[in-house]
């Protein structure tokens, strides 16, 4: 895009403009909002690879890569997922769905069957194959995460990616084959040890970090007895609404488990931990 066809601009088109995994944004008086296309008619710098990815309040709205040089004042760079609570939550959420269209068209470029360029199709968000047609839409990665509940005590687990003394619900990859409650039962006796019953959908959650779906469920033990695999988990225990350790962000589904939980069974009597 070329310095005549960004003056060309609509003013009123959002642009989610990314720099590796970093997106621009704009803070007027402490708010912070996502770029217009009136914006960047005072930009030096031009994006690149820009593709339209649908309306946001009545609005075009576009992705592209963008250098870090010359950004205007007003302007900066940002983690995404750290932008949740600092900036209005309709467009967090579409920033990370601009998020993760900017990583599937990233790493899409080429076809897997013939290695040809792919193009993105303008009738819908899929590319396609400039040599043998092959088709490509958004990976979508579905993944369950589940509230295990014995008594008035919550199963809580580490994982070894976690920052230190970092707990959250137990969480995991749907395979092939399996159905997501399947999927519940699997993850929870192979990184716990721990049987359920009782399995009932929670929510969902798109979570482009970088392409996943979060599936929610809440369930009850029917065994006590934790065994880590050692491998995804380092740690795991079980916890009372007094006595959690360091949580996830608000953000998560993950965090809307555990508050449930915490609401939920606040007012009980205190049992003793079990561990």
């Amino acid at each position: 895009m070329n310095h005549e066809a960004l003056e060309a601009l609509p003013n009123d088109t959002y642009w989610f403009l990314f720099h590796k995994d970093e997106i621009l944004v704009k803070d007027e008086d402490g708010v912070i909002t996502i770029p217009c296309g009136s914006d960047l008619k005072g930009f030096t710098n031009q994006p690149i690879d820009a593709q339209s990815i649908g309306i946001f309040h009545e609005q075009e709205c576009f992705i592209a890569s963008i250098s870090k040089e010359n950004i205007p004042a007003g302007f900066s760079f940002k983690a995404v997922r750290p932008l949740y609570g600092n900036m209005d939550d309709e467009y967090f959420w579409f920033a990370c769905r601009a998020f993760h269209l900017f990583n599937w068209m990233k790493t899409t470029k080429f076809c897997g069957c013939c290695g040809s360029s792919m193009n993105l199709l303008s009738s819908e968000i899929a590319m396609k194959c400039s040599n043998c047609g092959h088709l490509v839409y958004p990976r979508i990665s579905p993944a369950i995460i589940v509230a295990v509940v014995k008594e008035n005590q919550l199963l809580l687990a580490r994982s070894k990616r976690f920052p230190p003394n970092r707990y959250s619900v137990i969480a995991g990859f749907v395979e092939p084959g399996e159905t997501i409650e399947e999927c519940v039962i699997r993850e929870l006796k192979e990184e716990v040890g721990i049987e359920v019953e009782n399995i009932k959908y929670f929510g969902s959650q798109p979570w482009s970090f970088p392409d996943s779906l979060m599936v929610a469920f809440t369930a009850k033990a029917v065994t006590e007895e934790i065994k880590i695999d050692n491998d995804e988990i380092v740690a795991a225990d079980w916890f009372t609404p007094h006595n959690l350790p360091d949580l996830p962000d608000k953000p998560s589904v993950g965090r809307q488990l555990i508050d449930w939980f915490t609401e939920k069974y606040k007012d009980m009597s205190i049992t003793p931990q079990k561990g």
